[in-house]
Protein backbone atom coordinates (compact mmCIF):
# COMPACT_ATOMS: atom_id res chain seq x y z
CA UNK A 1 0.00 0.00 0.00
CA UNK A 2 2.89 2.39 0.80
CA UNK A 3 4.44 1.74 -2.62
CA UNK A 4 1.13 2.55 -4.28
CA UNK A 5 0.89 5.84 -2.37
CA UNK A 6 4.47 6.75 -3.31
CA UNK A 7 3.83 6.02 -7.01
CA UNK A 8 0.53 7.91 -6.75
CA UNK A 9 2.28 11.01 -5.35
CA UNK A 10 5.17 10.85 -7.84
CA UNK A 11 2.72 10.58 -10.72
CA UNK A 12 0.94 13.72 -9.61
CA UNK A 13 4.19 15.66 -9.36
CA UNK A 14 5.32 14.64 -12.85
CA UNK A 15 2.21 16.08 -14.47
CA UNK A 16 2.94 19.54 -13.07
CA UNK A 17 6.03 20.43 -15.15
CA UNK A 18 5.49 22.67 -18.19
CA UNK A 19 7.16 25.57 -20.05
CA UNK A 20 6.41 29.18 -19.11
CA UNK A 21 5.31 30.72 -22.45
CA UNK A 22 2.31 28.98 -23.99
CA UNK A 23 -0.65 29.79 -26.18
CA UNK A 24 -4.26 29.45 -25.05
CA UNK A 25 -4.84 26.17 -26.95
CA UNK A 26 -1.60 24.78 -25.45
CA UNK A 27 -2.70 25.91 -21.99
CA UNK A 28 -6.04 24.12 -22.30
CA UNK A 29 -4.43 21.00 -23.80
CA UNK A 30 -2.03 20.82 -20.88
CA UNK A 31 -4.84 21.32 -18.37
CA UNK A 32 -6.70 18.44 -19.99
CA UNK A 33 -3.53 16.33 -19.89
CA UNK A 34 -3.12 17.08 -16.18
CA UNK A 35 -6.73 16.01 -15.56
CA UNK A 36 -6.49 12.85 -17.67
CA UNK A 37 -3.23 11.80 -16.03
CA UNK A 38 -4.68 12.44 -12.58
CA UNK A 39 -7.81 10.45 -13.44
CA UNK A 40 -5.66 7.56 -14.67
CA UNK A 41 -3.66 7.59 -11.45
CA UNK A 42 -6.80 7.71 -9.30
CA UNK A 43 -8.52 5.01 -11.38
CA UNK A 44 -5.48 2.74 -11.02
CA UNK A 45 -5.36 3.29 -7.28
CA UNK A 46 -9.09 2.63 -6.98
CA UNK A 47 -8.95 -0.52 -9.10
CA UNK A 48 -6.07 -1.90 -7.04
CA UNK A 49 -8.03 -1.20 -3.84
CA UNK A 50 -11.17 -2.86 -5.20
CA UNK A 51 -9.30 -6.02 -6.22
CA UNK A 52 -7.14 -6.23 -3.10
CA UNK A 53 -9.95 -5.20 -0.75
CA UNK A 54 -12.32 -7.82 -2.18
CA UNK A 55 -9.74 -10.60 -1.90
CA UNK A 56 -8.53 -9.55 1.56
CA UNK A 57 -12.09 -9.16 2.91
CA UNK A 58 -12.83 -12.77 1.94
CA UNK A 59 -9.69 -14.03 3.70
CA UNK A 60 -9.82 -12.08 6.98
CA UNK A 61 -12.13 -11.75 9.95
CA UNK A 62 -13.08 -9.14 12.52
CA UNK A 63 -12.27 -5.48 11.96
CA UNK A 64 -9.72 -6.36 9.25
CA UNK A 65 -12.50 -7.89 7.14
CA UNK A 66 -14.55 -4.70 7.44
CA UNK A 67 -11.50 -2.52 6.75
CA UNK A 68 -10.86 -4.28 3.43
CA UNK A 69 -14.55 -4.42 2.63
CA UNK A 70 -14.90 -0.64 3.02
CA UNK A 71 -11.74 -0.05 0.96
CA UNK A 72 -13.35 -1.98 -1.92
CA UNK A 73 -16.71 -0.20 -1.53
CA UNK A 74 -15.17 3.27 -1.19
CA UNK A 75 -12.98 2.82 -4.25
CA UNK A 76 -15.88 1.44 -6.27
CA UNK A 77 -17.62 4.76 -5.74
CA UNK A 78 -14.40 6.66 -6.49
CA UNK A 79 -13.92 4.70 -9.71
CA UNK A 80 -17.46 5.61 -10.77
CA UNK A 81 -16.77 9.30 -10.14
CA UNK A 82 -13.52 9.04 -12.12
CA UNK A 83 -15.36 7.42 -15.05
CA UNK A 84 -17.93 10.22 -15.01
CA UNK A 85 -15.14 12.83 -14.94
CA UNK A 86 -13.40 11.09 -17.84
CA UNK A 87 -16.51 11.30 -20.03
CA UNK A 88 -17.15 14.97 -19.24
CA UNK A 89 -13.51 15.84 -19.96
CA UNK A 90 -13.72 14.18 -23.38
CA UNK A 91 -16.66 16.42 -24.37
CA UNK A 92 -14.77 19.68 -23.87
CA UNK A 93 -14.21 21.55 -27.12
CA UNK A 94 -12.09 24.56 -27.99
CA UNK A 95 -12.28 27.21 -25.25
CA UNK A 96 -11.82 30.95 -25.65
CA UNK A 97 -10.04 33.12 -23.12
CA UNK A 98 -13.07 33.84 -20.93
CA UNK A 99 -14.15 30.18 -20.90
CA UNK A 100 -10.57 29.10 -20.12
CA UNK A 101 -10.40 31.51 -17.17
CA UNK A 102 -13.79 30.27 -15.91
CA UNK A 103 -12.79 26.60 -16.30
CA UNK A 104 -9.48 27.16 -14.52
CA UNK A 105 -11.14 29.02 -11.65
CA UNK A 106 -13.84 26.36 -11.25
CA UNK A 107 -11.25 23.54 -11.19
CA UNK A 108 -9.25 25.25 -8.47
CA UNK A 109 -12.44 25.82 -6.44
CA UNK A 110 -13.49 22.18 -6.96
CA UNK A 111 -10.21 20.77 -5.66
CA UNK A 112 -10.19 23.20 -2.74
CA UNK A 113 -13.76 22.19 -1.83
CA UNK A 114 -12.84 18.50 -2.17
CA UNK A 115 -9.88 19.03 0.15
CA UNK A 116 -12.23 20.36 2.84
CA UNK A 117 -14.61 17.45 2.20
CA UNK A 118 -11.71 15.01 2.59
CA UNK A 119 -10.97 16.46 6.01
CA UNK A 120 -14.58 15.72 6.93
CA UNK A 121 -14.11 12.11 5.75
CA UNK A 122 -11.05 11.71 7.95
CA UNK A 123 -12.91 13.19 10.92
CA UNK A 124 -15.92 10.95 10.26
CA UNK A 125 -13.67 7.90 10.11
CA UNK A 126 -11.99 8.92 13.36
CA UNK A 127 -15.42 9.29 14.97
CA UNK A 128 -16.43 5.81 13.80
CA UNK A 129 -13.17 4.36 15.12
CA UNK A 130 -13.59 6.02 18.52
CA UNK A 131 -17.26 5.05 18.67
CA UNK A 132 -16.28 1.40 18.11
CA UNK A 133 -14.54 1.44 21.50
CA UNK A 134 -17.75 2.15 23.42
CA UNK A 135 -20.53 0.50 21.43
CA UNK A 136 -21.82 -3.03 21.75
CA UNK A 137 -23.54 -2.93 18.33
CA UNK A 138 -21.02 -4.47 15.87
CA UNK A 139 -17.90 -2.70 17.17
CA UNK A 140 -15.59 -4.62 14.81
CA UNK A 141 -17.45 -3.34 11.77
CA UNK A 142 -17.41 0.23 13.08
CA UNK A 143 -13.68 -0.01 13.81
CA UNK A 144 -12.79 -1.47 10.40
CA UNK A 145 -14.99 0.96 8.51
CA UNK A 146 -13.61 3.87 10.53
CA UNK A 147 -10.02 2.91 9.80
CA UNK A 148 -10.80 2.56 6.11
CA UNK A 149 -12.62 5.90 5.88
CA UNK A 150 -9.70 7.63 7.62
CA UNK A 151 -7.23 6.02 5.19
CA UNK A 152 -9.24 6.68 2.04
CA UNK A 153 -10.11 10.21 3.17
CA UNK A 154 -6.41 10.82 3.82
CA UNK A 155 -5.46 9.55 0.36
CA UNK A 156 -8.09 11.79 -1.24
CA UNK A 157 -6.88 14.69 0.91
CA UNK A 158 -3.40 14.18 -0.50
CA UNK A 159 -4.74 13.78 -4.04
CA UNK A 160 -7.05 16.80 -3.97
CA UNK A 161 -4.48 18.97 -2.20
CA UNK A 162 -1.85 18.14 -4.80
CA UNK A 163 -4.30 18.64 -7.65
CA UNK A 164 -5.25 22.04 -6.25
CA UNK A 165 -1.57 23.02 -6.08
CA UNK A 166 -0.86 21.68 -9.57
CA UNK A 167 -3.85 23.46 -11.12
CA UNK A 168 -3.10 26.67 -9.28
CA UNK A 169 0.48 26.57 -10.55
CA UNK A 170 -0.70 25.78 -14.07
CA UNK A 171 -3.29 28.56 -13.87
CA UNK A 172 -0.55 31.12 -13.36
CA UNK A 173 0.48 30.45 -16.96
CA UNK A 174 -2.65 32.31 -17.99
CA UNK A 175 -0.88 35.46 -16.77
CA UNK A 176 1.58 35.25 -19.66
CA UNK A 177 -1.34 34.91 -22.07
CA UNK A 178 -3.23 37.81 -20.46
CA UNK A 179 -0.14 40.04 -20.70
CA UNK A 180 -0.54 39.91 -24.48
CA UNK A 181 -4.15 41.15 -24.32
CA UNK A 182 -5.00 44.80 -23.76
CA UNK A 183 -7.80 47.24 -24.39
CA UNK A 184 -6.91 50.29 -26.45
CA UNK A 185 -8.70 53.17 -28.13
CA UNK A 186 -8.59 53.53 -31.87
CA UNK A 187 -10.00 56.04 -34.28
CA UNK A 188 -13.15 53.92 -34.50
CA UNK A 189 -13.66 53.35 -30.77
CA UNK A 190 -12.40 50.90 -28.17
CA UNK A 191 -10.72 47.69 -29.28
CA UNK A 192 -9.11 44.58 -27.92
CA UNK A 193 -5.52 44.13 -29.01
CA UNK A 194 -3.99 40.67 -28.89
CA UNK A 195 -0.24 40.58 -29.35
CA UNK A 196 0.92 37.44 -31.14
Amino acid sequence: MKQTLILFTCGLFTIATFAQQITLPEFNARRLKIDKTAMTILASYSTANIVYGTIAASQTTGSNKYFHQMNAIWNGVTLGIVALGHFTTKKEGELGLAASLKKQHSLEKLFLFNTALDLAYVAGGAYMYERSKTTTNKPERLKGYGQSVMLQGGVLLLFDGLMYAIHQRHGKRLDSILQNVRIATTGNGIGLIVQL
